[in-house]
């Protein structure tokens, strides 16, 4: 969050379905409670390709805000063609409030959803396989403000979530069965260390489980602190075994695994840089190195989020206030980084990246110019190539491809 917080107000309000016509009329109005579901254009959400004419699309999801001006009005539904990366608007999911960060249960067949507000909450949307549109389970309180990131721990058992305003992280349980969320099983507050220059108190920003699956790291950028805790796969309690602690004012945002398990990147929104980080899988340890360049010169850039491509030969890094994309080369077996150059994203304050399920493409959500931008992946270089123009949505600030 950060900067972003100020950053959802004065844009120029757009339509998600504005450029294919009015695909999600009827579904404007609709209720939030549980149960709600979506009028799109008849895709399987549960996993088969969407069809838009005579192509085949894949689905994608959008995160936004629907409580702000030029914010959507729920979870944005789309799909993209899996040859070009061209994508299609397929309609809105209405009743989720703030939908800011989306992620997807290991079996692709649920949908979770922060619903960033003051009273913060999570949501379960199911994702029917016969060709149904998703439907809302409900949602749960998180216990905190403003929750902003959440993850599924890999055994789908457990929905883990960011409190970012409150500085805190929770627990859910997931039904085996249905997907949706039951009662929350912990509350943990990043009371220690102390907040960091200007911060006025602690901001979870990210909850993610590491390679090894036994630990779980929370990003705090109040605090300038990434926590490891174990996770108790019967009760879904966390304990902190260990935490790191970046710089003062370091402001550390999201952290990506190298696929080695082994090293760990981290975005420091605050103070422009990154990390990379050595990580014990035996302990949940993880050591910072020194902080390196984004590549945008001098001034806040607010550096937002790492992808790590699955050979780990090459990783890319969001810049929000210079609006581009970072591209560095893995060397070291994935214990240095190597900056190659930044390329323009193409929209305004890119405030988080996605590739495709196969690496081919890369997304990116522009916040401020209510945009998505399509990337082509050069396997071999790491080259990044911008696709068509960008892609219209309201305060995007979330792009989940499937």
């Amino acid at each position: 969050m950060g900067e972003a917080v100020g950053a959802r107000d004065g844009i120029g309000r757009r339509r998600f379905v504005g450029a294919v016509g009015a695909v999600a009329a009827g579904v404007a109005g609709a209720s939030a409670a549980a149960g709600v579901s979506a009028a799109a254009a008849g895709p399987a959400w549960g996993g088969a390709p969407v069809r838009a004419g005579q192509r085949r699309l894949r689905p994608l999801f959008l995160g936004t805000y629907t409580s702000k001006p030029g914010g959507g009005t729920g979870v944005g539904l789309a799909g993209y063609d899996p040859d070009s990366g061209a994508l299609t608007a397929t309609g809105v999911l209405p009743g989720v409030a703030d939908p800011s960060y989306l992620t997807l249960a290991p079996d692709g067949r649920t949908l979770y959803a922060v619903d960033e507000q003051e009273d913060g909450a999570v949501t379960a949307v199911a994702l029917p396989r016969d060709g149904g549109g998703p439907v809302v389970l409900g949602s749960r309180s998180t216990g905190g403000a403003g929750p902003c990131h959440l993850s599924v721990h890999p055994g789908g058992r457990w929905l883990l979530s960011a409190n970012y305003l409150s500085g805190s992280v929770a627990v859910h349980p997931i039904d085996p069965g249905s997907g949706a969320l039951g009662p929350r099983t912990d509350l943990v507050v990043h009371d220690s260390p102390p907040p960091g220059p200007g911060q006025t108190g602690p901001h979870a920003h990210q909850i993610v489980t590491a390679p090894d699956g036994r630990h779980v790291l929370a990003v705090d950028l109040g605090n300038d602190t990434v926590y490891t805790y174990r996770l108790d796969p019967r009760a879904g309690k966390l304990t902190q075994v260990a935490y790191a602690a970046l710089r003062p004012g370091a402001g550390p945002r999201h952290l990506t695994f190298h696929p080695s398990g082994r090293y760990a990147y981290l975005a420091n929104e605050v103070d422009n840089t990154v990390v990379v980080c050595g990580y014990d899988p035996r302990s949940g340890r993880l050591a910072p190195g020194a902080p390196q360049s984004t590549g945008t010169g001098p001034g806040v850039s607010y550096p937002a989020q790492f992808l790590v491509t699955r050979g780990g030969r090459f990783a890319f890094l969001a810049n929000r206030g210079h609006n581009s994309l970072t591209r560095y080369a893995v060397v070291a077996a994935g214990a240095g980084l190597r900056l190659l150059d930044t390329v323009p994203v193409g929209g305004d304050f890119p405030r988080q990246i996605a590739f495709s399920p196969d690496q081919r493409w890369l997304f990116a959500a522009n916040q401020k110019s209510g945009s998505v931008t399509v990337f082509a992946v050069d396997a071999r270089t790491g080259a990044l190539v911008r696709v068509g123009e960008p892609f219209a949505a309201p305060m995007a600030v979330c792009v989940l491809p499937r």
